[in-house]
């Protein structure tokens, strides 16, 4: 199964691990996710969507496995980003996605169901990550 869609995984440890989230004014909360590009690796195209989406620097530290979501037909690869600064708890980064939108970021602790605003989509790729890194 060839994944057509890369997720850079960021995560902190605070009082528990906490994943990064954001909110598209949209389409609700989501986490980072985009298309792989032909010829591109999922593991390059991670740090292309982190970057694109969020304005953050990163490299793959590992991987972290595929998930096929029901819901869109697409396969997704996980992979953990290191980041070598440190984030802020929120911020605002404006991606230029779809005529380029204002992505409000912040850290979802990994073990809280996520609320009726995620996106159905990413609730299930939540789920996949929780059981992953648990």
């Amino acid at each position: 199964m060839t994944a057509d869609k890369a997720c850079p995984v960021v995560l902190r440890a605070r009082e528990t691990l906490e994943i990064l989230a954001f909110e598209h004014p949209l389409a609700g909360v989501q986490l980072v996710k985009g298309s792989v590009e032909l010829g591109e690796s999922t593991e390059l195209a991670a740090v292309r969507e982190l970057l694109e989406e969020a304005g953050i620097q990163s490299t793959v530290r590992r991987d972290l496995g595929q998930w096929y979501s029901s819901v869109t037909g697409h396969t997704w690869a996980f992979h953990e980003c290191h980041v070598a600064q440190d984030l802020p708890d929120t911020w605002v980064h404006f991606a230029k996605d779809d005529g380029g939108h204002e992505f409000r970021f912040f850290w979802h602790p990994l073990i809280s169901e996520p609320s009726s605003s995620w996106h159905q989509v990413f609730k299930d790729a939540l789920r996949f990550l929780q059981m992953t890194l648990a």
